[in-house]
């Protein structure tokens, strides 16, 4: 590991003003450090803001909530509230590395973690996301666990978040702070970039922007609901597919449908086309069959991770048919 500085700030305004050249805001650490110990990332300035003053779950004034995001993953995940008004959160969540893991990470941390593709990992290859130019070795290589949607000739990863799928299906907000105190809100959807010419830029935070909270939504998918996490093993493994399902079932129609997948692309990827067409439809096999297809149509695999399409239909159908079937 290379040398590097260190402080701790008592408020988030001290963290923003140390912001500068080559310096990392570190939450938890469960991604930083084991980047840092690869020699993949080379901060020269750590600015540990886990203990800063965003550690709270409240409500809003339009029926929301707000998640602090210095707050552990685990403590977030078996919140009274989250676990009742955002189960499928709660869920996903729960699914994630291991329980001493969910203990350290924070929910800011979390939105920032990094692709899990060896080529990214192993220094001695090419990697366009690691050193920009150098190529993407995963492109002709092996990349069976890699992206089948919004991929570019620059970078085929993955995004390897389970939280963010569900934040992606909820369509939650991310809150920030700037080094010169103003605030903004980022709809989850535009949080997350795909990789187009420039995949070393995994988000669309500004220079020295802070994460603060994560905004959920007025709750809709308490009854059904389901988080589908496809992996080689079943703990302390990242997803080969995942999917996040919410369902608004009234009078035996499906009135709101919420539909995200992770480990297929760049980002989470909101399946809005299957959403879509399951909005008035019956809550049956025959159109959640028809909503994975439309939900897969516009794949395209690399030579190793086509079976990620069938996959991919499967893993809807059974999140869907789980979630409907849930007894709540």
């Amino acid at each position: 590991m290379r040398p590097f500085t260190f402080i701790a700030p008592k408020t988030a305004q001290e963290a923003l003003t140390a912001a500068g050249e080559n310096s990392h805001y570190l939450g938890g650490g469960t991604n930083l450090i084991d980047l840092m110990k690869e020699d993949v990332e080379r901060p020269t300035h750590l600015i540990e803001v886990a203990d800063l003053e965003y550690q709270d779950i409240t409500k809003t004034s339009n029926g929301g909530y707000l998640l602090g995001a210095m707050k552990s993953n685990s403590e977030t995940a078996n919140h009274p509230d989250i676990r009742k008004n955002y189960p499928l959160l709660s869920m996903a969540m729960l699914s994630a590395a291991t329980a001493q893991i969910r203990n350290m990470a924070t929910n800011g941390g979390n939105l920032l973690q990094r692709t899990r593709c060896p080529y990214f990992y192993e220094i001695s290859m090419p990697c366009n996301k690691r050193e920009p130019g150098t190529g993407c070795g995963a492109l002709k290589g092996l990349n069976g666990n890699h992206a089948i949607f919004g991929w570019s000739q620059s970078c085929v990863a993955t995004n390897p978040s389970d939280m963010c799928v569900a934040l992606a299906a909820l369509e939650a907000k991310v809150h920030v702070q700037q080094p010169d105190g103003a605030k903004r809100e980022i709809p989850f959807a535009d949080f997350h970039r795909l990789p187009g010419d420039e995949p070393e830029k995994d988000n669309t935070l500004q220079k020295g922007e802070l994460i603060t909270e994560i905004e959920l939504p007025k709750p809709k998918y308490t009854k059904h609901y389901y988080y589908l996490k496809i992996r080689e093993r079943s703990s302390y493994a990242f997803a080969m597919t995942s999917v996040a399902a919410g369902l608004v079932v009234k009078s035996g129609v499906i009135t709101d449908a919420a539909l995200a997948m992770g480990a297929v692309a760049h980002k989470p990827w909101k399946l809005t086309k299957a959403e879509a067409f399951l909005t008035g439809k019956k809550p049956s096999g025959e159109n959640f069959a028809k909503a994975a297809e439309i939900a897969m149509q516009d794949a395209k695999p690399l030579e190793h991770n086509a079976y990620k399409i069938e996959m991919g239909k499967k893993a809807i159908v059974r999140s869907l048919t789980q979630a409907f079937e849930r007894k709540a």
